[in-house]
């Protein structure tokens, strides 16, 4: 009896070590294989709260492996079952059982981007935002008047408040939480750049370096002319002088703007009509980048109160209302002479006859 009991515990050590074998074999051969995915990858989405018996279950129902009760025991050997992070991830083609644990445990979700253009205006940033089908639309009114008063900001109107990056995100954040970060992104920059302002400049706060930024942005798209704008335009305060800048009357004139500004335009008072207006308009009249916002705080030095577009995006910069007529003369109007308005501000400043 003893002897078939001995038999009987042997023949059961046997299969048991058989078994555990087959099964560390097949462990072994599971870490070794990728995961099952098409060749530009699959994404999948793992909720907050979820088992990760599940997860193993829902990849096996997807076809992404074969046998879900590996992966999970992979994860509890290692220790890993527990610090899943939840949120939608991307699984490269080629990727091993260990990568693809490793990627949710550090929690590498699929990140997804969004533009805000330099030079954009509001309405501008609130239709993209809109229109990018990623960014969870939780904003009640398209009115941009209402919209610091929506993100819970203390600030009145909300042109030039948020700051043109490339933002990185994740599927569902919302459209608010983005706008917030922007902002929160110019008031670092805007207050950093006033730290280290170049002195007797013409603001009295970082706002006013802001509007005037917002400026210098529509003016011109030539980098290294923003310092010799934002000159021209600081001078021109200094001395009292109205900034006759088109990019403002433009702004005044809003949504029937129709591409041409007609000496109307230029004539009808408006709060950014600064033809009509001496100083600053009251609020900016788009979202200035960081090298717009530096042109402002650091301004060049010399002596040109004038420029007029002379092609490419570039200007010709003037010192006296006579030099300028002759840019004028020169680069608008083909070397053809008229008569120019003897206006003391210069009328003419931008070029036009």
């Amino acid at each position: 009896m003893q002897a078939l009991l001995r038999k009987g515990i042997g023949l059961s050590i046997i299969i048991v070590s058989f078994l555990l074998g087959w099964q560390l074999w097949e462990y072994d051969l599971f870490k070794k294989r990728p995961l099952t995915v098409p060749e530009q990858g699959q994404r999948i989405n793992i909720r907050p709260g979820t088992p990760f018996k599940l997860v193993t279950r829902s990849l096996a129902d997807n076809g992404i492996i074969k046998k879900p009760y590996l992966l999970e025991w992979s994860a509890r050997l290692q220790g890993k079952a527990a610090k899943i992070q939840a949120g939608e991830y991307q699984i490269a083609h080629g990727m091993l059982p260990g990568e693809f644990l490793d990627m949710l445990v550090a929690g590498k979700v699929v990140q997804y981007s969004f533009t805000l253009v330099e030079g954009w205006n509001v309405r501008q940033l609130l239709a993209a935002l809109k229109q990018n089908p990623d960014i969870s639309q939780t904003l009640m009114s398209p009115d941009a008047g209402q919209l610091m008063h929506e993100l819970g900001l203390d600030k009145a109107h909300a042109e030039g408040w948020f700051f043109p990056d490339t933002y990185h995100f994740v599927r569902d954040t919302t459209d608010k939480a983005l706008l917030q970060r922007a902002y929160a992104t110019m008031q670092k920059q805007l207050d950093e750049q006033w730290q280290q302002r170049a002195p007797g400049l013409p603001y009295s706060s970082p706002y006013e370096a802001l509007i005037m930024a917002s400026i210098i942005e529509k003016e011109t798209g030539v980098v290294e002319e923003r310092q010799q704008i934002a000159g021209v335009f600081v001078r021109r305060l200094q001395k009292g002088m109205r900034l006759q800048t088109d990019p403002t009357v433009i702004y005044g004139i809003g949504e029937t703007y129709d591409g041409n500004i007609r000496r109307k335009d230029l004539t009808t008072d408006t709060p950014y009509n600064t033809y009509t207006r001496g100083g600053l308009p009251p609020t900016p009249i788009a979202m200035p980048g960081l090298a717009a916002i530096h042109a402002a705080l650091h301004p060049a030095q010399g002596d040109s109160l004038y420029f007029v577009a002379s092609g490419g995006g570039a200007h010709v910069f003037s010192a006296t209302l006579e030099q300028h007529n002759e840019a004028v003369i020169k680069y608008q109007l083909k070397g053809k002479r008229r008569a120019f308005s003897s206006h003391p501000e210069g009328k003419n400043n931008k070029g036009k006859p």
